[in-house]
């Protein structure tokens, strides 16, 4: 690991930094351990992942929601879905969220991956439905209008933190 630091994401007022470690499986990571046991603690069944807005890869939370998934399955010892809401057409939306909901009623925990607010008019109403959304922040890559922006269509009361990725450390998903 180098000497510098590399930025903590946030959830609420607790920290934690998503270092590369070439030796673990992502979710392995005491990183994400540490993320998840934050997202643990929050009052969630079903939660977004956001993007704060343009510039990350179109798989971003998919890859984020993916990791966290696997990190809090060996956690919890049992299934965390993951819901693909990225490109969820209108003519599909009622049908996405009552999938989302099932599983929730099922007991099951359920992480959805969603694209940016702006790129599609269903991204702001998937959020709207679940218990709550955590924005995520690609620095370098993501301007704080966007994120605000996001905040607004949404809806601030949905948000229940924000997590902070380097570029480099965005997990990828095999």
């Amino acid at each position: 690991m180098s000497q510098q630091s590399p930025p903590s994401p946030t959830v609420g007022a607790q920290t934690t930094a998503l270092a590369h470690r070439n030796n673990l499986p992502t979710w392995a990571d005491p990183d994400w351990q540490r993320f998840w046991l934050i997202v643990d603690q929050l009052p969630w069944r079903t939660l977004a992942l956001i993007p704060a807005g343009e510039g990350a890869s179109p798989d971003f939370t998919l890859s984020l929601a993916v990791t966290l998934s696997r990190t809090g399955m060996t956690h919890k010892g049992g299934p965390i879905q993951v819901a693909d809401g990225t490109q969820v057409p209108l003519r599909q939306l009622s049908g996405f969220l009552d999938d989302v909901r099932a599983c929730s009623e099922a007991g099951q925990r359920v992480l959805v991956a969603l694209s940016s607010a702006k790129s599609d008019p269903t991204i702001p109403a998937i959020a709207k439905t679940v218990d709550g959304v955590i924005l995520c922040v690609l620095m370098g890559r993501m301007v704080n209008a966007e994120a605000r922006e996001t905040i607004k269509v949404v809806g601030a009361s949905k948000f229940l933190g924000s997590v902070i990725i380097r570029p480099t450390e965005v997990p990828t998903v095999k």
